[in-house]
C-alpha cells in the first residue's frame, strides 16, 4: 500500500483491526429506534472478530440522548465470536447505545505468558513487555491507580523470583485495574444511530375499555355527558381497566350527517357519527356541547386518574363539511372540478359526512403545525394517551415528525395506531413511533393462526418495534365468531386477549353484555351501532360478563408474568380445539399456564405436553396447577396431563404452576 495514501485515510482507520457486525437489536440497521418501557433491560448482541489470535475487549456503551458521557457495561463472549451485554433504561425518553471493541494487548500478553510458562520457556523478556504495558497505562490512569500500576511494573522489572512475578502478572486485581485504563488508540466503534425510545410502563402493560360518552346516561333517551362518564368510573375500575378510551368528543357536523345504521339520510333527531368532526360550535379543540364543558372533561381526567385510570382520546385528522377549517383554510382540502370538496371514500364505501385533509397541499407545513397544536392542546387538558384513527391514510413522514416532536417535551405521551391494513404498513407505522398497535388478533380463531401470529409478534425482530394491543371487538368489528358463539365465545376471546397480550382492550358495554347482532348477514357492523345513535345499556343484567372480566383482570394484575409479551411459549395439545401456552417470569417465580377451549359450542378434552425443565419443574416430583379462574387445584405428574373444558361452564384454565417444596420437617407445600 502506498505510504502517502494510508496517511490520508481517516485517522487510525488503517490500524483498527476489530470488526463489529451483526448487531441486534437494530431495526433496519438503526434507521428506526427499538422500544422499551421504564425499568426494562436492553440486551445487545454482536459479532466481533479480529485478524490473528489476539484477545478482544468489548464494551456496550449507552446514555440518555441528552447526556454527553457514555456509561459502560461489559460485553461477554458467547460462542462463535458472538458477544452479548445489557443495560437498563431508567428514564423516559430517547437513549443511545453503541458497541466499542479493540485488541487487548495486555490480556493477550497474560494469556500467552501462561502458555509459555506451561511449555517451560524463558519468560524474562516477556516480563519486561508486560511491565511496559503497565507503564503505558500509568500515563492514562489517575494518581492513585497510576502508583499501583507503577508498583506492579517494578516487580516485573525487578530481581524477584519468577513465582512472585508470575503471581503479579496473573493477579485478577491487576487485570481489573488494567481494564479500567485500556489502550484504545485503535478502538472500533459501531454507532449507527442505535436508539431506544423509552415509554411509560402503560405502553407495555395496559387494560383498555372503550365507551361512547353520549351513551353513558342512566336513563334512556338522554344524551350522556362527561359527568355521566365520571359516575361510571367505579364500574370501569371495578372491572380492572386502567385506560378509558373515548371516541371523538368534539362537535359533530350536520351536513350529510349519517342516520341510524349508517343510513345516508338522517332524521332530525339523529346524532351523527363522532368521527364527522367539526360544526359551528368548533372543531378539534372543542367539546360537543351536549357532553358538557371543557372544564367537565378536565375534571373527568382528574377523577379517572384518582382511580388509576388514564383517559385516552381519539385523534382523528379529518373534518365534517361544517368544520371551521373548511372556510378558514380551504387549501387544506382537495377540491373537485364541480367546486365541492372530495369526501372520504374507500370504494365501495362512501363517507359523505367526512372530509379528508389534503397532505399534498402547498400549505402542508401550516397544516402539520396545526395538527401538532391539537395534540398539545389536549395534553394541556391532561391527556397522555391518544388512539389515532386510520393513521395509514396519512403520510409516514408526518407521523415520524409529529410523534418525535411531541415526545421530545412529553416523553410520557404515547400513541395507539388504529391501522387495520397490510402488515408491512402496520409495521412501518410502528417503526415511525407508534407505541402500540391494533392488529389481526380479532380474526385469528384457530390454534394454528393464533400460535403463528402471536409467535411472529413476540418471538421475532418485530417485537423490537411493534407492541400489539389485542382487541376482540371494536365499534367496527363484530366478528362472525362472536356473532354465533354466544356468551362462551366472548369469554374465550377475553381470556385469549388478556393472557396472550400484555395490553388488550374491549369495546363496552357491547362486550360484557355480549352484543351479537350484525347489521345484516355477512357484515361485521353492529345493528343499531353506537357510531350513529345513542344506546342505553343495562349494566346490571344478570348474564353480564363484568364479574368474569374483573376476575381475569385481577389475575393479570397479580401475576407479573402476564404483564409481558416476550415470554410467550406455546405447547402441544392433541386436540386442535385446545390451545395451550405459558408465560413465566425470568426467575421462574411466577409461572402461568393457560389452556383454552376454542370451540364455544362443545366440550373438548386432550393431552398436553409440557417441557418441565423450561418451567423449572423436576420431572421426578409432582407439581400443583392452581386454576386462578375457578380456584380448583390439581396435582400433576410428568409432562403429559389430561384437561377437559366445557365452554358453558368455563372455557379456559388459567393455571398458576406451583412446584413442590419440602421443609426441614418433611412437610410438603407448593410454591
Amino acid at each position: 500500500m502506498p505510504r502517502r495514501q494510508a496517511e490520508t485515510w481517516e485517522t487510525g482507520k488503517a490500524r483498527k483491526r476489530v470488526v463489529i457486525e451483526g448487531v441486534k437489536p437494530a431495526v433496519d440497521g438503526g434507521r428506526f429506534p427499538i422500544k422499551r418501557t421504564v425499568g426494562e433491560k436492553v440486551t445487545v448482541e454482536a459479532d466481533i472478530v479480529t485478524d490473528g489470535h489476539e484477545v478482544i475487549a468489548a464494551q456496550l456503551l449507552y446514555r440518555r440522548e441528552q447526556d454527553l458521557d457514555w456509561q459502560r457495561a461489559p460485553l461477554t463472549p458467547l460462542v462463535n465470536d458472538r458477544w452479548q451485554g445489557e443495560f437498563q433504561v431508567t428514564d423516559l425518553g430517547r437513549w443511545r447505545y453503541a458497541i466499542a471493541a479493540w485488541v487487548d494487548r495486555f490480556r493477550t500478553w497474560q494469556r500467552d505468558l501462561a502458555k509459555r510458562v506451561d511449555a517451560g520457556q524463558d519468560v524474562a523478556i516477556e516480563m519486561l513487555v508486560g511491565a511496559g504495558f503497565m507503564e503505558e497505562a500509568q500515563a492514562r490512569a489517575p494518581k492513585a491507580a497510576a502508583k499501583k500500576l507503577g508498583d506492579k511494573a517494578k516487580i516485573l522489572r525487578g530481581e524477584g523470583s519468577l513465582e512472585e512475578k508470575l503471581a503479579t502478572a496473573q493477579d485478577p486485581a491487576l487485570t481489573e485495574l488494567m481494564s479500567r485504563y485500556p489502550d484504545q488508540r485503535f478502538i472500533s466503534i459501531y454507532d449507527k444511530n442505535l436508539t431506544v425510545v423509552v415509554d411509560p410502563v402503560k405502553a407495555r402493560y395496559s387494560t383498555w375499555y372503550e365507551m361512547f360518552p353520549r351513551s353513558a346516561a342512566t336513563e334512556p333517551g338522554r344524551h350522556g355527558t362527561f359527568k355521566d362518564v365520571e359516575a361510571r368510573l367505579p364500574y370501569i375500575a371495578g372491572m380492572g381497566f386502567d385506560v378509558l378510551y373515548l371516541p371523538p368528543v368534539h362537535p359533530i357536523g350536520r351536513t350529510n350527517r349519517k342516520g341510524k345504521n349508517n343510513n345516508p339520510v338522517a332524521e332530525p333527531d339523529d346524532v351523527g357519527s363522532p368521527w364527522a368532526i367539526g360544526a359551528a360550535e368548533g372543531g378539534h379543540k372543542a367539546v360537543h356541547p351536549d357532553l358538557g364543558t371543557l372544564e367537565d372533561f378536565c375534571r373527568l381526567v382528574e377523577k379517572a386518574r384518582e382511580k388509576n385510570i388514564e383517559v385516552a382520546l381519539d385523534l382523528a385528522y379529518q373534518g365534517s363539511p361544517d368544520h371551521p377549517y373548511v372556510k378558514e383554510h380551504p387549501g387544506w382540502f382537495r377540491w373537485r372540478p364541480d367546486n365541492t370538496v372530495q369526501y372520504a371514500e374507500n370504494p365501495p364505501k362512501k363517507y359523505e359526512d367526512i372530509y379528508p385533509f389534503d397532505f399534498e397541499t402547498e400549505d402542508w407545513q401550516e397544516l402539520w403545525e396545526e395538527f401538532k397544536s391539537i395534540v398539545l392542546f389536549w395534553i394541556e387538558q391532561g391527556v397522555r394517551i391518544f388512539r389515532v384513527d386510520n393513521p395509514h391514510t396519512k403520510p409516514f413522514h408526518f407521523w415520524e415528525w409529529l410523534i418525535s416532536d411531541i415526545k421530545k417535551d412529553y416523553p410520557e405521551v404515547f400513541f395507539l395506531a388504529e391501522a387495520f391494513t397490510r402488515p408491512k404498513v402496520m409495521y412501518r407505522l410502528a417503526k415511525l413511533g407508534f407505541s402500540q398497535s391494533y392488529n389481526y388478533f380479532a380474526w385469528r380463531h384457530t390454534k394454528w393462526d393464533l400460535a403463528q401470529y402471536l409467535t411472529e409478534l413476540t418471538r421475532t425482530e418485530v417485537r423490537e418495534y411493534f407492541r400489539p394491543n389485542l382487541w376482540p371487538n371494536t365499534p367496527d368489528i363484530l366478528t362472525e365468531y362472536l356473532q354465533f358463539g354466544g356468551r362462551p365465545a366472548f369469554m374465550i376471546r377475553l381470556v385469549l386477549a388478556a393472557t396472550l397480550g400484555a395490553s388488550y382492550g374491549i369495546y363496552g358495554p357491547a362486550f360484557e353484555l355480549w352484543e351479537t347482532r350484525p347489521r345484516e348477514p355477512g357484515s361485521e357492523e353492529y345493528l343499531d351501532s353506537e357510531k350513529y345513535e345513542i344506546r342505553h345499556w343495562d349494566l346490571e343484567r344478570p348474564d353480564s360478563l363484568k364479574d368474569f372480566i374483573a376476575r381475569v383482570n385481577r389475575i393479570r394484575r397479580e401475576n407479573p408474568a402476564l404483564q409481558q409479551d416476550w415470554n410467550l411459549h406455546f405447547y402441544p395439545v392433541d386436540n386442535e380445539q385446545l390451545i395451550c401456552y405459558s408465560k413465566f417470569s425470568g426467575d421462574l417465580a411466577n409461572n402461568i399456564l393457560v389452556v383454552v377451549n376454542l370451540d364455544p359450542h362443545h366440550t373438548q378434552g386432550g393431552w398436553l405436553e409440557l417441557p418441565l425443565g423450561e418451567l423449572g419443574l423436576d420431572s421426578g416430583q409432582p407439581y400443583q396447577v392452581h386454576d386462578l379462574l375457578g380456584e380448583s387445584r390439581f396435582l400433576w405428574h410428568g409432562p403429559r396431563n389430561y384437561v377437559e373444558l366445557d365452554p358453558k361452564v368455563a372455557p379456559a384454565y388459567i393455571f398458576r404452576v406451583r412446584r413442590r417444596v419440602r421443609t426441614e420437617r418433611d412437610f410438603d407445600y407448593y410454591l
